[in-house]
């Protein structure tokens, strides 16, 4: 099984701390264990960084222990989804059809690497953000 795993869904899994957080390891423990395949769109490195540098937990996330954690637990077992110019332009495309607006265009690019990857799953925290523009099937939006 291949379960895409966006930006909220690792950053629970990450910090102890966070609600979500015993939803979303077992999720990542799956894939670290090697039982399932993790996929993620290279934009969610970026996204994974941003936001873990910059959470309110006590103590903060350094530049330096969010680098680490990325390359423990996600790029060491990551299939990481290049999007091309295409890739963005059939994203902006299916966001104007959809009439929805701003920051969803993450989402977007989210769903259109899951679609790529030919993951089974989106693994989500964010269903209401997702159930706008979910994954076309066969891949399927699971909300934790």
């Amino acid at each position: 099984m291949k379960k895409f795993f966006d930006t909220s869904v690792l950053v629970a899994a990450l910090v102890d701390a966070h609600a979500q957080h015993e939803r979303a390891l077992p999720h990542l423990d799956e894939a670290l264990a090697g039982e399932v395949e993790m996929a993620i769109s290279a934009h969610v490195l970026a996204e994974l960084y941003a936001t873990l540098t910059v959470l309110p937990v006590t103590p903060q996330i350094t530049p330096t222990q969010a680098r680490h954690l990325i390359e423990v637990n996600v790029l060491s077992v990551a299939q990481v989804i290049p999007l091309d110019a295409s890739d963005y332009a059939a994203v902006i495309d299916r966001m104007a059809r959809l009439g929805l607006v701003s920051g969803a265009i993450h989402d977007g690019l989210h769903v259109r690497a899951a679609e790529q990857a030919q993951a089974d799953e989106l693994l989500t925290c964010n269903g209401r953000d997702f159930q706008r523009m979910p994954p076309e099937p066969p891949t399927k939006l699971v909300v934790l």
